[in-house]
């Protein structure tokens, strides 16, 4: 057994890049999925940093997702709807790719969208927005999942856990970014209570008898329940429609349909809105970003904390200090480099 570790944000990068290179992921894939799982760990996102490697190993050796992907923008992608074909890869590269030209449009058009077809989807979408407001957008991310969460009044999982995220500018500070599962809690965190042998809090989930249950186990073999009962429930429908149907890609049931389990990750769509505040403010009187910080200022002066702001102090932890990794986490990272798809 090895010590516990520090890693530099990037070095943490290299070796999950190159953990994924040793799957045979090709050098488009790995480099994003690498960011984007580095960049939880730089969080403190836990159940979006390393702990998602080993899903994705499985859901490539179980060959549901194209490693040797290379996305394409896809034919017809004019006006402010931008669309990327993921060709079957993860999702992280198509949004890569699409990035520089969503931007271009919302600049010029004041708001576009950039819709990304058959991807595998594992990350979390602050990732997303966060890229939107560095280059001074705001911006909304949605995507469905697979069928894990029941609808309000239900028994049953037919909604996925179907996240949302958004992000606004700021000049000089983190941005304001939220982002969360329309579930009361991400898959992920049920699982990391199932490993760590800790009961599930009240109200999270119900097993397969559709009663109330804090056994992961059993919610894992039930169904997870919407934030704020039928108002979570609303918006996890909404992003059916826009992030599933609009878009002409897979609503979490037939994600589901599609993948056969909930052990890997699955293949549907995902949409990002993409707004330049000073296109819709122009004509009308002051500047939108500082309007903002004065709601921001006020929302604070109450002693309240803006959404995000634990993430970014552990940032800048981790950038001064490095990311620490336990004993048992670096001997999982040391395997999986080993041993690559045979790890899983």
């Amino acid at each position: 057994m090895t010590d516990d570790a520090i890693f530099t944000i990037g070095a943490l990068h290299e070796r999950v890049e190159a953990i994924f290179r040793k799957a045979g992921v090709n050098a488009t894939q790995a480099g994003a999925i690498a960011r984007v799982i580095t960049a939880g760990e730089r969080d403190a996102c836990k159940s979006h940093g390393i702990y998602r490697i080993e899903g994705a190993l499985r859901t490539i050796k179980a060959g549901k997702v194209e490693p040797g992907a290379v996305p394409e923008l896809e034919p017809g992608s004019a006006g402010a709807i931008v669309k990327v074909d993921a060709k079957g890869g993860f999702a992280n590269p198509a949004f890569e790719l699409g990035l520089p030209v969503l931007a271009e449009r919302a600049r010029s058009c004041g708001i576009a969208a950039l819709v990304l077809h058959d991807a595998v989807h594992f990350s979390a979408l602050w990732a997303e927005v966060e890229a939107l407001t560095e280059i001074g957008l705001a911006g909304i991310a949605m995507c469905p999942s697979y069928a894990t969460v029941a609808p309000a009044g239900g028994s049953k999982p037919l909604l996925g856990t179907n996240p949302f995220a958004f992000g606004w500018p700021r000049e000089g500070r983190p941005p304001y970014v939220f982002d969360f599962a329309t579930s009361v809690a991400a898959r992920g965190e049920i699982e990391l209570h199932r490993r760590a042998g800790k009961p599930l809090p009240e109200g999270w989930a119900i097993d397969a008898e559709g009663r109330p249950t804090t056994d992961p186990q059993a919610a894992l073999a039930g169904a997870m329940l919407t934030f704020g009962g039928h108002k979570g429930s609303a918006i996890a429908t909404m992003i059916e429609l826009l992030a599933g149907v609009m878009i002409g890609d897979l609503t979490s049931p037939e994600a589901l349909a599609q993948l056969g389990t909930t052990t890997l990750y699955p293949a549907h769509g995902e949409l990002i809105l993409a707004f330049a505040p000073q296109a819709f403010a122009a004509g009308r009187p002051g500047n939108p970003l500082m309007r903002a910080e004065t709601l921001f200022e006020a929302i604070m002066g109450q002693g309240a904390r803006l959404p995000s702001q634990r993430r970014f102090t552990a940032r800048a932890a981790s950038e001064r200090d490095g990311i620490r990794l336990s004993a048992m986490e670096v001997e999982q990272l040391d395997r999986f480099l080993k041993l690559g798809l045979d790890a899983v």
